[in-house]
């Protein structure tokens, strides 16, 4: 079977997530490990992991992510700010941010564009990527997000934490790349289990793929295309 890309240039959509509440340092460092062997793009930890995973990962192509104020988005402006130089300071390459949706569903947008605008100034460089959970909010209520977003200079937008009821779709995928045109990447994330499941958001306009499944799905990859690219 003929594959819809090369294998390095899938491997670069993936970021290998270890973000359950009960990751331990050894399953940080194998995931590491892991993702050097296999060339992903990133990957994404929890913040008390950020230094492990940036020493294990030194002098790898592989990026280092971590999560800000995640899985909820409340916590004042100020420790969100924090959060992000101490991530940066630590390591982090990338800054996954949640959304304040109390902001959003009060309609205090202004604010909510501006904590995104503080996180991107005070992440010293580094990439940041908006979660929106877009299974929980309407698809106005999604472009109003994606215009905060860009307004406050942000780099992606992402369908969702893992964490709540609904994960990436190919509908919430191809409304954000919608959104978001060639100003900004979309990050497709949560219940992405399969390769079927990853090539079909790909093909909706995600340009990274959050997952923790990615050794299963590398393997099917591998037998369905026979390692070729």
């Amino acid at each position: 079977m003929t594959s819809p890309m090369d294998r390095s240039t899938f491997t670069l959509t993936l970021e290998h997530s270890i973000l359950s509440p009960g990751a331990t340092e050894s399953q940080v460092l194998e995931g590491c490990r892991f993702a050097a062997a296999q060339g992903v793009k990133l990957v994404m930890v929890q913040p008390c992991f950020v230094e492990t995973a940036s020493h294990a990962l030194r002098g790898s192509p592989v990026l280092v992510g971590s999560v800000l104020d995640f899985p909820h988005g409340c916590s004042p402006l100020d420790v969100k700010a924090y959060a992000a130089r101490r991530l940066r300071a630590l390591g982090a390459d990338e800054i996954d941010m949640v959304l304040n949706r109390s902001l959003l569903r009060s309609g205090r947008l202004l604010e909510m564009e501006a904590e995104i605008r503080e996180v991107v100034d005070s992440a010293g460089g580094a990439t940041v990527k908006v979660i929106l959970e877009t299974g929980e909010i309407s698809d106005i209520e999604i472009a109003h997000c994606v215009e905060a977003a860009r307004r406050a200079g942000a780099d992606f937008v992402k369908t969702s934490t893992g964490f709540a009821g609904s994960g990436a779709t190919v509908e919430s995928v191809s409304l954000l790349r919608r959104l978001a045109g060639k100003t900004m990447g979309v990050k497709a994330s949560g219940g992405i289990r399969t390769l079927d499941q990853a090539l079909a958001l790909i093909e909706a306009g995600a340009d990274r793929l959050g997952l923790s499944a990615t050794p299963s799905v590398l393997a099917e990859w591998d037998k369905r295309f026979d390692h070729e690219g």
